[in-house]
């Protein structure tokens, strides 16, 4: 059995960080699949999905570590190419990845106590995203 349905998200730009995981358990809950993965996908080059302790000082954390590794800069080469101020929002993104598979046991995701289903907007400035939610199994 397979089950896909769509998360829209309105998000603040750059930093910008939600967690998605009661949406995320309502699909699961929908899709009658007792046993499998579900898949978490941000559409879109600048997103990203993962999986963290949602909690304030991880929400600063988090995107604070990111600036200091690939910092808001004009030297790179999206830069040059483009000039639309977000060659860091790609470069971060892709560090992390766009997605998340979690297993499904029970008919219910299969987290820990301290783990959570993140979005983090990466771009500079406030997007709609989509996220995709595919569930499958038995």
């Amino acid at each position: 059995m397979v089950h896909q349905a769509h998360i829209e998200l309105h998000t603040d730009g750059h930093r910008d960080i939600n967690d998605l995981t009661a949406r995320v358990e309502a699909i699961v809950a929908e899709s009658g699949v007792t046993t499998g993965v579900c898949h978490v996908f941000n559409v879109g080059s600048t997103g990203v999905v993962g999986c963290i302790e949602f909690e304030p000082g991880l929400q600063q954390d988090l995107p604070d570590l990111l600036d200091r590794l690939i910092p808001p800069s004009r030297q790179y080469g999206h830069e040059l190419a483009w000039h639309d101020g977000n060659g860091h929002s790609h470069l971060q993104a892709t560090w992390l990845g766009p997605s998340l598979t979690v297993p499904v046991c029970r008919a219910r995701l299969l987290l820990g106590t301290w783990q959570q289903i993140f979005h983090l907007e990466c771009d500079v400035k406030p997007r709609r995203r989509t996220i995709v939610v595919t569930v499958m199994g038995e």
